[in-house]
C-alpha cells in the first residue's frame, strides 16, 4: 500500500507541476521557403547570402526564472564569413514580445531600419534583438538610434550560431509572466556592419538587388526590410506564407514614404482572447 501511495502522489506532483513547465517554454514554426518578404524579395548577390540564410523555420522561447534561452532555426548551414566569432555573419533578427496581450497596450513602432507598424492590439512591450556583433555594438546602436525604446530593448548575454540554429541566452528582467500567456513576432532581417542613415545594423531593400542589397522593394523608406516572420497560428503551414505576404503588404507615396505601411500583428496563445473580444 506504502508503494502504491507514493505512486499516486508522485504522480499528482508530476501533474501539478507539468503546466508551470510548459507555460514558460513555447514554440512556433514557420513554412520553408518564404524568406521574400511581402512576396518579391531578392536576395543579394555576394555569395555570402546563401540559399535560405534568411528563411526561420522555427522559434522558440524557453523562460527559466531570471533567465530564458531563445531558439531560431534557419533553412539552411548557418557560417561566419566575416569571423565576427559568434558562428554566423549574415543573419539578424528581432524578437517582438506582446507580455500583457491588452489592446492599445505598448508600441506600435518598430525599430528604426524595419519600416513596419505593428496593429494597435499587438503593441510590444519588450523587443530582444539577435545580432552576430557584439553586445557593446549592438547596445551602442540603440541608444544613438532608438534611446525613446533602449529601456524595452533587449540585448542576450549570450548569442551563438551552430548548424541551422541561432542561440540565445537573456535577462528576463522586465518579462513579467509566463510565456505561453505572452505574444511573439520574430521578423528576420539581415546583419549590416556599415548601416545607413538611422538604421538599427539592418540591410536595406531596394528597387534592385545588389551585391549587399535586397531587392524587389522600393528606394524610399516606404517598404518594409523584412524578409521573413511568424505568421497565422505559427504551425508551419503553407497558408502562413500568404497570410505573411499580407502582412507586409505596402503602398508608397511618390516621395517615397509610406502610403500604407505594412501593418503586423503576432502569435501565441494570447491572441484568442483578443481575438473573441473584438467579434463582440
Amino acid at each position: 500500500m506504502k508503494t502504491s501511495r507514493f505512486a499516486v502522489l508522485s504522480l499528482a506532483a508530476a501533474l501539478l507541476g507539468a503546466p508551470a513547465l510548459a507555460a514558460n517554454k513555447v514554440s512556433f514554426k514557420d513554412p520553408s521557403g518564404d524568406d521574400n518578404g511581402p512576396g518579391a524579395y531578392k536576395y543579394p548577390t555576394d555569395p555570402v547570402y546563401k540559399r535560405g540564410s534568411f528563411d526561420l523555420t522555427e522559434f522558440t522561447f524557453d523562460k527559466k526564472g531570471a533567465k530564458a534561452d531563445v531558439s531560431l532555426g534557419f533553412n539552411t548551414t548557418l557560417e561566419d564569413p566575416w569571423k565576427t566569432g559568434s558562428g554566423f555573419s549574415v543573419q539578424m533578427a528581432f524578437i517582438f514580445i506582446d507580455t500583457d496581450g491588452k489592446p492599445g497596450s505598448g508600441s506600435t513602432d518598430s525599430l528604426p531600419g524595419l519600416n513596419v507598424k505593428f496593429a494597435p492590439e499587438f503593441g510590444w512591450e519588450k523587443v530582444i534583438v539577435i545580432s552576430p556583433q557584439g553586445s557593446a555594438r549592438v547596445k551602442a546602436e540603440v541608444g544613438n538610434k532608438a534611446s525613446a525604446s533602449k529601456d524595452n530593448v533587449i540585448v542576450p548575454t549570450r548569442t551563438k550560431g551552430s548548424g541551422r540554429k541561432i542561440t540565445a541566452s537573456i535577462d528576463t528582467a522586465g518579462l513579467e509572466g509566463e510565456p505561453s500567456d505572452w505574444r511573439f513576432q520574430v521578423l528576420v532581417q539581415s546583419n549590416e556592419g556599415f548601416p545607413a542613415g538611422n538604421d538599427l545594423l539592418t540591410r536595406k531593400v531596394n528597387e534592385y538587388e545588389g551585391q549587399h542589397r535586397f531587392g524587389g522593394g522600393n528606394d524610399g523608406e516606404c517598404d518594409p526590410h523584412v524578409m521573413d516572420l511568424l505568421a497565422g497560428a505559427g504551425k508551419g503551414e503553407a497558408s502562413e506564407a500568404k497570410a505573411q505576404q499580407e502582412m507586409l503588404s505596402y503602398e508608397c507615396a511618390e516621395d517615397g514614404t509610406a502610403k500604407k505601411p505594412a501593418t503586423l500583428t503576432m502569435v501565441g496563445a494570447a491572441t484568442k482572447p483578443v481575438a473573441a473580444e473584438e467579434q463582440k
